[in-house]
């Protein structure tokens, strides 16, 4: 499998390095995703020395751009939405372009009824009592989005009552209708949080809602999947490593931290010395580090409340994108179809036809039980459900590893379990001692998103910025 990957910095295996050896630097940073790439670039910008580590072999964290059978995928996150302005705004001064997300024709979906439709427009083809309960959910998902300052839900006015009710049990709550239920959970449960609705609190669906600017963005796929980068989305780190050299070194996971309140020693390839570290990776990470002394005890289990979803992305390569000769534009949904929602994911420079889709939550539970040839079946059954026979027949097929990835362990983000916001709230993002924790999961805008990461490295940076003054 050939990558965009670059060699940036020094691995652990570098001749120069020793045991024992001791590099002082002003700011350590742990893990070259975009949030711990941008606070980097913005501390090395203001004269600070830092150094970036990284246990992987290669920088972008959940970002990947891959070449596998001879076609680029996108292996991780990928699109951008008119809402993302912080990572918007890093695109353009990285002098990225981007293209947009082919839409033209006609969507399908699969209803309650197992019969397939085709529509154009936003309003999907079900029942005309189902497409009001949806507006009215949605209109009052707006509202309580309105209400919610993203970095602060747990002082939305409702919160309390809000996150102590599973989001299914809080559709089940206003509406009968179970087809309209199941497509507006279909939007915050398996599409984002890839998590059943029942696992999640409401509060967080008005999160997740409130992060992106309302859940009317959320429900549009043609405002939410925007844009593309050209190239793929890893280009932003690259980018951003390319602004940092020799700080950054691969191959070096993070054994331990001794910290006081001075400073802190951080052992990984060799030793590091340093005012401040930053711990920019998920939350459910931040335990595979010895804490000398350890987090303080409610700071751990916090993160013992946050979980991945889980998902299986899937990258389906034809001759050509037969979909569109059907006046298709290649997005289909359904809640009740193990491939929930699909899309064309043509490369803009590419003639082949793409369709990425996805299988979350407990329907990606049972599929990764199978055989991949049995797994690889049932996926291509769903997709001809949407687009007819010739879906079955791929000339390449790919599943994207995040679920057993040894430094992910999961995707798109992790969230909360009920009640978890307004019990932890303001820890969320505090600091320890000389320590901070910053990744896209803990973001308020933009919240699971490379823009919530440009925020959160931005937002870091400008913080031991001030202090270092």
């Amino acid at each position: 499998m050939n990558s965009t990957r670059r060699g940036y910095g020094r691995g652990r295996d570098d001749n120069d390095l020793v045991n024992g050896e001791v590099e002082e630097t002003d700011v350590v940073v742990i893990g070259a995703g975009v949030s711990g790439l941008v606070t980097a670039v913005r501390l090395r910008e203001a004269g600070q020395r830092v150094v970036v580590l990284e246990a992987r072999d290669r920088v972008g964290g959940r970002l990947l751009t891959e070449t596998v059978g001879g076609v680029r995928l996108e292996i991780g996150g990928q699109w951008v939405s008119p809402d993302q302005t912080a990572v918007l705004a890093l695109i353009d001064e990285l002098g990225l372009p981007t293209f947009a997300r082919y839409r033209a024709g006609e969507s399908v979906y699969i209803g309650r009824d197992g019969v397939r439709r085709t529509f154009a427009g936003e309003a999907f083809p079900v029942p005309a009592t189902t497409a009001a309960e949806v507006d009215r959910l949605t209109a009052e998902l707006d509202a309580l989005a309105a209400a919610m300052d993203p970095l602060a839900p747990w002082d939305h006015p409702d919160a309390d009552a809000l996150d102590r009710i599973s989001f299914a049990a809080w559709l089940e709550a206003r509406t009968d209708d179970l087809e309209a239920r199941d497509n507006v959970g279909l939007y915050i449960g398996p599409a984002m949080l890839t998590k059943p609705a029942h696992a999640f609190s409401a509060l967080t669906a008005v999160l997740m809602a409130a992060s992106a600017g309302a859940f009317s963005h959320l429900v549009d796929a043609d405002f939410i999947l925007d844009r593309r980068v050209v190239g793929g989305l890893q280009k932003v780190p690259l980018r951003l490593a390319d602004r940092l050299p020799g700080a950054i070194r691969l191959n070096s996971p993070v054994t331990e931290v001794a910290w006081d309140e001075d400073g802190a020693t951080t052992k990984a390839d060799k030793v590091y010395k340093s005012r401040q570290v930053v711990v920019a990776v998920p939350p459910t990470l931040v335990d595979r580090i010895r804490f000398a002394p350890a987090l303080p005890p409610v700071h751990r289990q916090m993160r013992q409340h946050q979980s991945f979803g889980m998902v299986i992305k899937l990258h389906v390569t034809y001759d050509r994108p037969f979909w569109r000769e059907q006046g298709l534009s290649g997005t289909a949904f359904s809640p009740y179809r193990v491939v929930h929602e699909a899309y064309d994911n043509c490369n803009e420079d590419d003639p082949r036809g793409i369709l990425v889709g996805f299988v979350s939550d407990t329907r990606a539970d049972r599929l990764l039980t199978l055989t991949p040839e049995a797994r690889q079946a049932e996926v291509l059954d769903a997709l001809a459900g949407y687009y007819g026979a010739e879906a079955q027949h791929p000339i390449a097929y790919y599943e994207s590893p995040w679920a057993a990835d040894e430094w992910t362990g999961g995707a798109f983000g992790t969230s909360f379990d009920i009640g978890g916001l307004t019990r932890y709230n303001s820890l969320l993002r505090e600091d320890v001692g000389p320590l901070a924790f910053i990744s896209s999961d803990i973001a308020g805008l933009g919240f699971l998103h490379v823009d919530g990461a440009v925020r959160m490295g931005e937002s870091t940076a400008a913080r031991l910025l001030g202090r270092a003054r």
